[in-house]
């Protein structure tokens, strides 16, 4: 093994032995090269005042070489704000800028340790960097039947984990924080569980109460004060659309203070908070006892995606720490949020009019990007591809009855059309199985 994953290994193992057994094996083989071109690198960027010799990128006239044709299009951006490499770890101000808006919508973090967010390439990549240095073969993770289907691409595919499921809701309609419980306590012989935590969640757009949180985290510690080591990763790519009577901050904060045998992780972005999804701005946070332990898991991070991406792009990074910078940046997110409150709103009310009720129920949701239709006589991918053949119209099938319509995309004045037409196409099928 290198020596310097080696010395990250001995740090892990010295301030939180917990979190050093719930790396995977590529977790505790990897390690950022100190010596190597970004090292040496960063140095003669620090020291070479003369002639900086060192990366691999074009200069002219002192400035980052570039196209007119490009430039033009960016003029309000200074080239070495767009076409150097940016870290590794993304753009510093970028990453300061991060932090404090957690601080800000989070005060829970305000007792909490905690490191500077890692830039990833979006919510993804962060995810992927969890499931690389957490995740071997057989582990479990354990995630709700309702669920973004790639985990199953990212811990189950590339890693080769075992996922494990339990119901989202329970007979009442609530979180079932009972059957994350008995989820995670199935693996106890293992001594180990990654648990992912996605709110509002993707299908459904649902999010837990305050009350319901706390079940969650005390749920999560039962399984730590068993013995488990557990990996407890907030999927945060819709952070703030809370819309009603939820949780208003993430779960990352409590679950840092829970107990040592968790090990916290916040994943999350600007792709999907500040509508930039093609950006590709991501983080990933690390919470700890320590500052050598955040360190440590930090300088691992910076491994894998030395591994993989090498660094994530410096135009969408300074893109985004300008506007969060800008002094209009709140007033014209308030004004966004305002729109898909107000279109989610629109929904729950066609939803709750009583027209559609022969045809379907619908999961609670209160917030997010989603709604789930659970469907009463017809088979959900079936009305589908009817739907898309035609009507024209989008949705995903998600299992036999549950279909998902993502309100976010559609202007609130053409939602009743659009659950009107969803309810035609039912009528359809049911048409043509009775003949």
């Amino acid at each position: 093994m290198n020596p310097l994953a080696q010395a990250l290994n001995e740090t892990l193992q010295q301030e939180n032995p917990h979190a050093f057994a719930m790396l995977s094996g590529l977790g505790k083989a990897i390690y950022f090269p100190k010596v190597g071109i970004l090292s040496q690198s960063a140095e003669a960027k620090a020291k070479a005042k003369k002639y900086n010799a060192t990366i691999g990128i074009a200069l002219e006239n002192g400035q980052p070489m570039h196209l007119k044709v490009i430039q033009d299009t960016l003029s309000a951006y200074a080239p070495k704000d767009i076409y150097e490499y940016a870290p590794p770890q993304g753009k510093p101000e970028l990453r300061t800028a991060w932090r404090k808006k957690m601080l800000e919508e989070n005060p829970s973090l305000s007792d909490v340790t905690f490191g500077t967010p890692i830039v990833t390439n979006a919510l993804t990549h962060g995810l992927s960097i969890v499931a690389d240095l957490f995740a071997d073969t057989s582990d479990a993770v354990i995630i709700p039947d309702k669920n973004w289907e790639n985990y199953e691409l990212t811990f189950g595919v590339r890693r080769g984990a075992e996922l494990v499921y339990y119901p989202l809701y329970n007979e009442q309609n609530r979180f079932n924080a009972a059957g994350l419980r008995e989820a995670l306590l199935a693996q106890k012989d293992k001594g180990k569980a990654i648990v992912i935590l996605n709110f509002p969640n993707n299908p459904t757009g649902y999010t837990p109460t305050a009350e319901e949180g706390r079940e969650i985290v005390a749920a999560v510690k039962d399984a730590a004060e068993a013995g488990m080591n557990v990996v407890a990763v907030t999927d945060d790519a819709y952070y703030g659309l809370f819309f009603e009577d939820s949780v208003k901050e993430s779960l990352f904060g409590q679950l840092a203070k829970a107990h040592p045998r968790i090990l916290a992780i916040k994943v999350d972005g600007a792709t999907k908070e500040e509508y930039v999804w093609g950006f590709r701005v991501g983080f990933i946070t690390y919470a700890g006892n320590s500052e050598a332990l955040l360190a440590a898991l930090e300088q691992k991070t910076l491994g894998i995606i030395r591994a993989t991406i090498s660094s994530g792009p410096h135009p969408s990074q300074t893109f985004v720490l300008q506007a969060l910078n800008s002094p209009e940046f709140n007033i014209q997110k308030q004004e966004k949020y305002d729109i898909m409150k107000g279109r989610a709103n629109r929904v729950k009310d066609l939803l709750d009019s009583g027209k559609f009720d022969s045809a379907w129920t619908y999961y609670p949701f209160n917030s997010g990007y989603f709604m789930c239709l659970k469907l009463k006589t017809v088979d959900a991918e079936a009305l589908r591809v009817h739907l898309l053949e035609q009507y024209g119209i989008g949705t995903i099938a998600l299992g036999e009855t549950d279909l998902r319509v993502a309100f976010s995309c559609i202007e609130e004045a053409g939602l009743e059309e659009l659950f009107n037409l969803i309810y035609q196409g039912v009528q359809d099928l049911e048409s043509s199985a009775s003949k």
